[in-house]
């Protein structure tokens, strides 16, 4: 795919406006919440960037084990928060030791997840969603505008059957949906039309061969994929998953030569070179590009959400999707597949869908990459690519500096590739 065509017209006003945290320590954003710690926070906690955060959250997993229920990021005051159930003392101090803010809440994981189980079982209805909220210690159940009369009575009474302070219930104004069509991205032509989504992270397949990840969903509505609405096919799907355990697709290029730097395209002839998977961190500042909408920044609101999507090949039926990353950054038709990233180039999901638009805002899913490369066994960055930041850097990274790290060197935003004019193949991190 040539790099012209990753080029694209990014509506002016956002792409600046998220493009200027695009910079050195952009990741310590406001926090649109509560604007600290719940009452009971208690204990001294170091200061950490965003990108720490999830490494000190692995940390204290391993330390609190069951007492663990939860971390978010206050990116106000610059510390993770961790929520604890029960727990030694000794433990408690442990955390507090680690760097984090311990607050005790009521809810464990596993009761969380128990409940998360039951909503499953009693209210798989499409426009429906539910993820745990650290902030609260609670799930929290969206229901889009669709969800009304019996569906809405019903959702309403599996929520309160888990009891009172398990869960929150709150309407969205939009729509829950996939986002694979409109755009300017990667095309493919099937039956009754064309299929347009974005490209998300170039890859090294486990067979060491050019690939890329996309969503699931446009995987799976089609095999072979163009740089151009009618152009001919440069890249074949090789696997697909969607809906069930996640929304991923690998597809591999059709020529072993193409060069697919790891880098994300940020618009303006600016690129973000790749250089890690990470996990996401609730309260991260997160930035993601699609080809309908260009470039859009804001906060990870939930992990291992559920999402409800209505069936496209079924009136009837639901298209389940777990595992997905709850952010409040807004999405179009066209961005599924597109790139979910930090601004010091750590990869870390994958567009599947939501609800409203870049005008009104809503909420948007995301695929964790991390599960999508252990799942496809394949590697971030390209092997054929040795410029590419990031080259080498497999399914098991894990996010944040480690001990004795550099996280404050940012890779922020460059200003060289994305605009290059002379057809060469070489595809940029997304389109």
């Amino acid at each position: 795919m040539p790099r012209r065509k990753a080029a694209m017209a990014v509506g002016a006003l956002a792409a600046l406006g998220a493009a200027a945290f695009l910079l050195p320590h952009a990741d310590a954003s406001q926090d649109p919440g509560d604007g600290g710690p719940a009452p009971g926070a208690g204990g001294t906690a170091r200061t950490l960037r965003a990108t720490d955060a999830p490494d000190l959250d692995a940390r204290l997993r391993k330390i609190l084990g069951d007492a663990f229920a939860g971390s978010y990021y206050d990116s106000g005051r610059q510390q993770l928060v961790v929520n604890v159930v029960g727990g030694g003392d000794d433990v408690v101090v442990q955390a507090r030791k680690a760097g984090a803010v311990v607050r005790q809440v009521d809810n464990s994981t596993a009761e969380l997840r128990a409940a998360a189980r039951t909503l499953r079982t009693r209210a798989a209805i499409p426009g429906t969603s539910w993820a745990v909220d650290p902030r609260t210690g609670k799930i929290l159940v969206t229901a889009d505008s669709t969800v009304t009369g019996a569906e809405w009575a019903r959702l309403r009474s599996a929520v309160r059957s888990l009891g009172s302070g398990m869960a929150t219930l709150k309407k969205s104004s939009g729509t829950f949906r996939t986002f694979a069509s409109g755009g300017d991205a990667i095309f493919s032509r099937v039956q009754g039309g064309n299929v347009r989504c974005s490209l998300g992270f170039n890859v090294t397949a486990a067979d060491g061969s050019p690939a890329f990840l996309t969503a699931g969903h446009c995987g799976v509505a089609a095999e072979k994929w163009s740089d151009a609405e009618t152009g001919e096919p440069v890249a074949t799907v090789d696997q697909a998953t969607f809906p069930g355990d996640g929304d991923f697709s690998l597809v591999k290029y059709d020529d072993p030569a193409t060069r697919a730097p790891s880098e994300v395209n940020a618009g303006d002839g600016r690129t973000v070179p790749i250089g890690r998977a990470a996990e996401a961190t609730v309260g991260q500042a997160v930035f993601r590009m699609g080809s309908t909408t260009g470039l859009h920044d804001g906060q990870v609101t939930g992990l291992d959400a559920t999402v409800n999507f209505q069936s496209e090949t079924d009136p009837n039926g639901v298209d389940t999707v777990t595992g997905l990353i709850q952010t409040d950054v807004c999405a179009e038709p066209g961005d599924s597949g597109g790139s979910l990233f930090t601004q010091d180039g750590s990869a870390l999901g994958l567009t599947s869908g939501g609800s409203g638009d870049c005008t009104g805002g809503g909420e948007t899913f995301f695929q964790p990459v991390t599960t999508a490369l252990r799942a496809t066994g394949a590697t971030l960055g390209s092997a054929g690519d040795q410029s590419g930041a990031g080259a080498g850097a497999g399914a098991g990274d894990e996010a944040g500096a480690g001990e004795g790290g550099d996280a404050s060197a940012p890779s922020g935003a460059s200003g060289s590739g994305a605009a290059d004019d002379d057809g060469s193949s070489s595809p940029t991190g997304t389109r």
